[in-house]
């Protein structure tokens, strides 16, 4: 098991990639947060992990003030953080010429600011550790491409962006920070998308089908752990050949 004596701290673990994630983590002997704006789903994800190695927290990653009790509350629990992965996200389907002021703000708030956020906060926990840690975050293929609402690739470039100054920053804390930048994933949020859209996107795939949430998190476990030690700043596609960096 690659993460045995591991906290992790995952967001938007209450469905798709992050309750994957959840699920694959407490597997490698990780003790998992399972953080979610929806605290019922957030509990459907750590169900039948082992009593007092799993934890469900209502998390907003927009807001800083919540951000920062949910770690405060990791660290009174369980000590410790060594694992950050920042996987909530959202999107809408707007034209950029008819996108609204507040979707605008939702989505980079969740999706760049809410990294920016929750990055801070683990950051500064790990560092005062003094034992280092690492911090996992999510992109999109959109970035690459561009194909998707305006707000919806800004927001994925950012993070990618955001991974990199990190990785910089932080290394002297002995803290990795990579990107996992998946291509369509068979979960919930791909629900919203036109039929004809996701067709499209499927046979832009050379490996000729969706990429699996658990495909997802099998990467995730391995950026986590000290088999990835000498990785930081990466920006590490996975989506069936359908773009590169």
């Amino acid at each position: 098991m690659k993460l045995v004596n591991k906290v992790a701290f995952v967001t938007g673990a209450g469905q798709g990639m992050g309750r994957a994630m959840v699920r694959r983590f407490a597997e490698e002997g990780a003790v998992v947060v399972a953080a979610d704006i929806n605290l019922d789903a957030a509990r459907e994800s750590i169900e039948g992990l082992a009593g007092g190695s799993a934890l469900a927290l209502a998390c907003n990653v927009a807001d800083g003030a919540t951000v920062a009790a949910a770690m405060a509350t990791v660290v009174e629990r369980f000590g410790r953080l060594d694992v950050l992965v920042n996987n909530a996200g959202v999107g809408s389907v707007d034209a950029f010429l008819d996108t609204p002021d507040e979707h605008w703000q939702r989505v980079i708030g969740v999706n760049l600011t809410g990294v920016f956020l929750c990055s801070r906060e683990a950051a500064r926990l790990m560092h005062q550790s003094g034992q280092g840690g690492v911090i996992v975050n999510l992109s999109s293929t959109a970035a690459l491409s561009g194909e998707g609402p305006s707000h919806y690739c800004a927001s994925k470039a950012g993070v990618m962006g955001l991974t990199r100054s990190l990785a910089r920053e932080l290394a002297a804390s002995q803290i990795r920070v990579n990107t996992i930048v998946p291509g369509p994933t068979n979960t919930p949020m791909m629900a919203g998308i036109p039929d004809d859209w996701m067709q499209s996107m499927v046979k832009a795939i050379p490996l000729g089908r969706m990429c699996e949430p658990s495909e997802i998190a099998a990467v995730a476990a391995f950026l986590a752990s000290d088999d990835a030690s000498f990785i930081t700043g990466q920006n590490i596609a996975v989506n069936g050949g359908m773009a590169f960096i």
